[in-house]
């Protein structure tokens, strides 16, 4: 024991290295999503997220956008506990057959405008869960998606780019062209 602790004391810590992505781009990312938003809705952007079964890695990734590094919340983006204040609902994981009924709840209690996003792999078509007793199948089979963003898990970056994007196609009636 006393071995293990001298090593600990002599080793630098064990940490991953920064994200290679420069605080000014970061910047200007969220900068054109608060305008985007500003503009289709005149306020800013209120995201809910629902697990429907994932693995933990999408949510891992999406609460990030709220840690000290990306901090969206000074952007005016946010996220919020109750669908009924959600523009977006940022859906994770392969919908699981106990989450089917909770989802289209979920999306029912969303006003309109609202769009959903399938945020990682799993939620586009079940991704390693498909075919599974368990599963249901990916978020399309439940409630219509809007926009999918790829990657197990994406990271924090491509969900601000996908929620631009998401954004920036929005037409006069609220539905994604």
């Amino acid at each position: 024991m006393r071995k293990l602790l001298f090593e600990s004391l002599i080793r630098p810590p064990l940490t991953e290295p920064r994200p290679p992505v420069s605080d000014a781009a970061m910047t200007e990312l969220a900068a054109a999503i608060e305008r985007s938003a500003r503009r289709q809705l005149g306020r800013s952007l209120s995201i809910r997220a629902v697990d429907a079964g994932s693995c933990n890695g999408c949510e891992l990734e999406m609460h990030a956008l709220s840690n000290a590094f990306y901090d969206i919340e000074r952007f005016g983006l946010r996220f919020v506990a109750s669908p009924r204040h959600a523009d977006v609902l940022l859906v994770t994981g392969p919908v699981t057959s106990n989450m089917a009924q909770a989802l289209e709840r979920t999306y029912i209690a969303t006003p309109d405008p609202k769009w959903v996003v399938a945020l990682g792999d799993c939620g586009r078509d079940g991704g390693c869960f498909a075919g599974s007793y368990a599963v249901f199948g990916g978020v399309s089979k439940v409630v219509p998606v809007d926009l999918h963003i790829p990657g197990c898990p994406p990271s924090p970056v491509d969900i601000l780019k996908g929620l631009l994007g998401l954004l920036e196609n929005v037409n006069e009636e609220g539905r994604v062209s």
